[in-house]
């Protein structure tokens, strides 16, 4: 089921998505309950799954080509950040996860500047895509984001870029890899290390350490889709080597309609902020409904 008021039509999937091996239109049928069997296991077991060429052979040079024409678009931002994207802590150890910072440098490219011909703005409108989404993630509908920077976002790793530790702001994030670096840009991240019931900062902390175990790494190729719960798995993207960027097209939707993302997230990840962020920051309006550290 959509959250949308206008849903985007089914022939949206047709040359895009590889029906025949991810039969988002056809979910009832026994191929369709047994991908989404599949997909929400795999879910269960380490919060994260890997639709392997999910887009069609014959789509995979578009989309490459459309991220390419986006990504000069990116604001490239640089901050040191620990994994709570917050200040450290005074009172806490030096050694402690709120206070272990790491460089952050990579470019997104805001929902604002994708318009609607583009596909990738079409599939994250869809219709049978969000049911899909929704299906595999437990829920009976998703929403897309009421943010206009936040909701569709390429994200662009240009040498040296990279994500540091970090976690996700929403429950669970959708993304799609268009464009493969030369050298790096692995994502690596450690299951569900944390949930709203604890932070577990010895976990954490292990992990900073260079601690490997119960630690996950994927090698992601052009067209791979992934729904991961990156709100409660700690995770990261090495950096970017050569002079080949990595770009990766981020679908954001929300548990309830109206989702719009902290207005001090979107100066430093966009570089401005929208006129909904503006009137947030007035009416001092939080979005956030659990007590997780960031």
């Amino acid at each position: 089921m959509s959250g949308s008021n206008a849903a985007v039509p089914t022939r949206a999937l047709e040359g895009l998505v590889n029906l025949e091996r991810y039969p988002l239109d056809d979910l009832d049928s026994d191929v369709g309950r047994d991908l989404l069997a599949t997909c929400r296991a795999q879910l269960a077991e380490d919060g994260c799954v890997v639709l392997k060429r999910f887009v069609s052979e014959e789509a995979l040079a578009r989309l490459e080509r459309e991220t390419e024409r986006l990504s000069p678009a990116a604001h490239y931002n640089q901050n040191e950040t620990n994994p709570y994207n917050s200040e450290g802590d005074a009172t806490l150890p030096a050694r402690h996860p709120k206070n272990r910072f790491d460089d952050r440098t990579n470019g997104f490219v805001a929902g604002d500047r994708i318009d609607q011909s583009t596909i990738i703005r079409q599939l994250y409108g869809n219709a049978q895509f969000q049911r899909f989404i929704a299906s595999v993630v437990g829920m009976e509908t998703i929403h897309e984001y009421a943010d206009p920077l936040a909701d569709l976002v390429v994200n662009v790793l240009r040498e040296g870029c990279q994500h540091p530790w970090h976690y996700d702001t929403n429950e669970f994030i959708v993304t799609l890899l268009t464009r493969k670096p030369e050298d790096g840009g692995r994502f690596e991240y450690a299951p569900g290390i944390r949930s709203p019931e604890g932070e577990n900062y010895d976990g954490v902390e292990r992990v900073l350490d260079g601690e490997s175990q119960g630690l996950k790494s994927l090698d992601l190729q052009l067209g791979d889709l992934q729904i991961f719960f990156g709100r409660y798995s700690l995770h990261r993207v090495t950096p970017v080597r050569g002079d080949r960027e990595r770009h990766t097209v981020i679908f954001a939707y929300a548990k309830e309609p109206g989702f719009i993302g902290r207005p001090e997230r979107a100066q430093r990840i966009f570089g401005r902020m929208a006129p909904v962020h503006e009137r947030m920051l007035r009416e001092g309006q939080t979005r956030r409904s659990d007590s997780l550290a960031d």
